[in-house]
């Protein structure tokens, strides 16, 4: 699967932006979507990620209730919708597909990367 992110920009503080990524081919339905993100000193890090089916939705502590991800499957996308950010949201954000067992959270649960959309926050 291909993945295509896009939907970041340049935002003051308190601001939001929707972030989208498209999915190639047909079995978009079988995989778990994540968003991830990574700034040039750190490490890739988990954001959020949405089950097949979208009931069950998993967030890191530091975007819980300001950050909401969605997936629409018959569009084959995924969304992250993101508000209230802080300049500490500045980063690249990746979108990831995964077929893998494991915890949702772990970044090893995802095959496909797409290439990643900037998110800066000014404050």
């Amino acid at each position: 699967v291909q993945l295509q992110a896009s939907g970041g920009g340049l935002v003051q503080a308190g601001g939001s932006l929707r972030l989208s990524c498209a999915a190639s081919g047909r079995t978009f339905g079988t995989y778990a979507m994540a968003w991830f993100r990574q700034t040039p000193d750190k490490e890739r890090e988990f954001v959020a990620a949405v089950s097949r089916s979208g009931d069950s939705r998993y967030y890191t502590d530091s975007v819980k209730g300001r950050f909401t991800i969605s997936r629409d499957n018959a569009k084959n996308t995924v969304y992250l919708q993101v508000g209230s950010l802080k300049p500490e949201d500045t980063a690249v954000y990746y979108c990831a597909a995964g077929t893998k067992s494991g915890s949702y959270y772990y970044i090893g649960k995802y095959n496909y990367w797409g290439q990643g959309t900037q998110v800066t926050v000014s404050s």
